[in-house]
């Protein structure tokens, strides 16, 4: 109906009303990138928010630890209704973007680490969901709410990238890199992707907001532990559901001010 507004409608203009809000207070443009500081008027449950990556990346190209802990991050552990949260299988995910790349570091407790002994020469895995694996699915392109990209990396560094849209599913080929590290002691893993921007929108503007979610999935067999961030609220386990992405906006850090 037309008086029942989307969540997602609801956070863009949460963000797009804090904005101008915020231009004019400060004298500022509108369409100026948020900092780090004005991102907590923008914040809500169904905002993740990357910054802008300040200083150099590692010899290995990826974002070094100051980075990452100076950027903000979102989290769950609850499954895919929303239900049955398990705090020891907590997911936190942090993202930086520069004008070339989008970073995602996902920080994963587990109770038990299931994973495919094979893959392709470049870590490619078909099917990779069947086991062990983080996720996000990212859709930048506003204009075709039903079509977005989609990543998954396993424990053990394997990964999948995929063009999703109805009744299609082809390979992205989007020559991603990661970075994977297990820590048997503590029972996390955590990893990092580094995603071209190329490969996700024809041209970048960090002031346009995109729709996002992340997702989990533990277990060798059923039933399987599936979380999501944002709920997708299917009977049974389903992370293809657009509509319930949320937004993912991007800012200054603090350091690049």
């Amino acid at each position: 109906m037309v008086r029942k507004k989307s969540a997602s409608l609801q956070a863009i203009l949460f963000y797009l009303v804090n904005l101008i809000a915020i231009a004019i207070l400060e004298g500022r443009v509108p369409g100026a990138i948020l900092t780090m500081a004005e991102r907590k008027l923008t914040a809500d449950r169904q905002t993740a928010i990357a910054a802008r990556m300040s200083g150099r990346a590692s010899a290995d190209g990826f974002p070094e630890l100051s980075s990452w802990e100076a950027a903000g991050s979102v989290r769950f552990q609850a499954d895919w209704q929303g239900k049955n949260a398990d705090p020891e299988r907590e997911t936190e995910v942090r993202l930086l973007w520069t004008r070339e790349t989008l970073y995602l570091r996902f920080r994963a407790k587990y109770r038990v680490i299931t994973v495919f002994a094979d893959a392709e020469p470049n870590g490619r895995r078909d099917q990779l969901w069947d086991r062990d694996v983080a996720e996000v699915f990212l859709q930048s392109n506003e204009s075709d709410r039903r079509r977005y990209r989609e990543f998954e990396i396993s424990p053990n560094g394997m990964w999948i990238d995929l063009d999703i849209a109805p009744g299609e599913k082809h390979d992205l080929k989007s020559e991603l890199r990661r970075r994977v590290t297990l820590n048997e002691a503590s029972k996390t893993w955590i990893a990092e992707l580094a995603l071209p921007m190329k490969s996700l929108v024809e041209r970048f503007d960090p002031v346009a907001s995109w729709r996002v979610n992340f997702f989990r999935v533990e277990g060798a067999s059923e039933p399987r532990f599936y979380s999501a961030w944002q709920p997708t609220g299917t009977p049974a386990p389903n992370f293809h559901v657009p509509e319930a992405f949320g937004t993912l906006i991007f800012v200054e850090s603090a350091a690049a001010k």
